[in-house]
């Protein structure tokens, strides 16, 4: 079967679908489907990841949607489901990242182009060197604190580049306090630009907890956009890991 009207639920996987060469196929995105810049502003915006807009979605007559487990709703993609057809994706590491690459690449019909990106990324993963290992926390959010662990992408990403999370005990985005930061005594601290958007001001706020330890905004893309997005990914993270065991 194949499909001619595709909307995307998820940010990463709209740029993954464009990247594949069906761009014209798509009908409706997310507000927060923002990549590549030049190629989605005449896509529908149907609303968030979650909250989408399911009227303005049913009424453009999609014979495919795709969602994540992670970045939407149940309720939403059951309500979907009565309509048309969904494939829910579920990415919680690199290894599932590609699966979903071939998965998708295979179901709109692209498998020759998906497996160059496949291939590709893959590449950029073999160029890793045996970083030694930095004891790290990885924050998403604020009010309240709230970090990756494990069970995630993000941690994922962290663990190939021997980035060691110091909340790898904890399941998913646990909530934590400063306190317990500063208990696990970690060497590096990232604060990401998504979800939350930190600032200096939060940089300088945990440097007062932890004054011995490398703390770095970060782009968030780098560590919890997979699809195609993990090419211009990985290319920074390698360039970003080098520079880092120079420095620390």
């Amino acid at each position: 079967m194949s499909f001619n009207r595709i909307i995307s639920l998820v940010p990463s996987l709209t740029e993954l679908l464009i990247d594949l060469e069906i761009g014209q196929r798509l009908v409706g995105r997310t507000r927060f489907c923002i990549h590549p810049e030049d190629k989605v502003t005449d896509i529908s915006i149907i609303g968030g990841t979650k909250n989408p807009n399911i009227k303005k979605i049913v009424d453009l007559k999609p014979d495919l949607i795709i969602a994540n487990h992670e970045e939407n709703r149940k309720v939403d993609v059951e309500e979907l489901k009565k309509h048309t057809r969904i494939l829910v994706t579920q990415i919680d590491n690199i290894e599932e990242a590609l699966t979903a690459i071939k998965q998708i690449s295979g179901l709109v019909e692209k498998e020759e182009k998906g497996q160059q990106i496949i291939f590709e990324i893959e590449s950029l993963l073999n160029l890793k060197t045996d970083y030694r290992k930095v004891p790290t926390a990885y924050f998403i959010w604020k009010d309240p604190w709230m970090v990756a662990a494990c069970g995630t992408y993000i941690g994922s990403v962290m663990k190939h580049y021997n980035l060691e999370n110091i909340f790898s005990d904890q399941q998913r985005y646990p909530q934590i306090s400063l306190n317990e930061l500063q208990g696990q005594d970690p060497e590096l601290i990232l604060l990401s630009s998504e979800p939350f958007p930190f600032k200096q001001k939060h940089l300088e706020e945990i440097q007062m907890v932890c004054p011995d330890a490398e703390i770095q905004l970060i782009n968030g893309e780098w560590f919890s956009w997979y699809g195609s997005g993990m090419l211009k990914a990985f290319k920074r993270l390698n360039e970003w890991r080098s520079k880092l065991s120079n420095s620390i």
